[in-house]
């Protein structure tokens, strides 16, 4: 089974900031799929079981702040019997041009503390972590803030075709694994 993991803050004023991108993703996936995202696990996380391209897949969002995500994250590993390898982070990322996507195979956490809180959970970082850009805050706002807000008028236009691509290439992720992912949603756009 692989484990798709998008990492956000619960809550309305978190629901449509930028660092809540990787529940998105996860939303969307599920809505695809028709499978309805249930408590589980102590109601630590919302989660639902689908077969994405013919593979059981286990959609999950962490109902603890994004930087505990980690103890969510190693609950589900352990419940479901996942490995490390079959486990996709999705997630913001500030460094990143908004709209563009890197995916790894692992890696540092980039500063991200929700990604942080994965590895010192698992102990590891040796799981693929899909970063989806969200571009820097302007010069006048803290990260911490510009994170927690909502997206521009002009990012919410292009917003539904970027969810598109990251589901994409999360279902690439999942049917032929993170080298061809890599390949194909890497390359910067033109």
């Amino acid at each position: 089974m692989k484990l798709v993991v998008g990492l956000g803050n619960q809550g309305r004023l978190y629901a449509h900031s930028r660092h809540n991108i990787g529940f998105l993703i996860v939303k969307h996936l599920a809505n695809l799929q028709r499978i309805p995202l249930i408590k589980e696990s102590r109601n630590l996380v919302l989660a639902g079981k689908a077969k994405i391209c013919g593979e059981p897949v286990l959609l999950a969002m962490p109902l603890t702040f994004m930087n505990l995500s980690g103890f969510a994250v190693r609950t589900l590993l352990k419940k479901h019997k996942v490995e490390l390898d079959n486990l996709l982070i999705v997630c913001d990322d500030l460094d990143l041009d908004f709209g563009r996507l890197k995916i790894k195979a692992s890696g540092s956490s980039g500063g991200h503390r929700g990604l942080q809180s994965v590895i010192d959970a698992v102990g590891n970082n040796g799981f693929s972590r899909l970063r989806i850009g969200i571009g820097r805050p302007p010069k006048n706002k803290a990260a911490a803030e510009y994170v927690l807000s909502a997206f521009t008028t002009i990012e919410k236009k292009e917003l539904k075709e970027l969810i598109t691509r990251a589901s994409n290439c999360t279902k690439t992720w999942i049917s032929k694994g993170i080298n061809e992912s890599m390949s194909i949603f890497n390359q910067r756009s033109k």
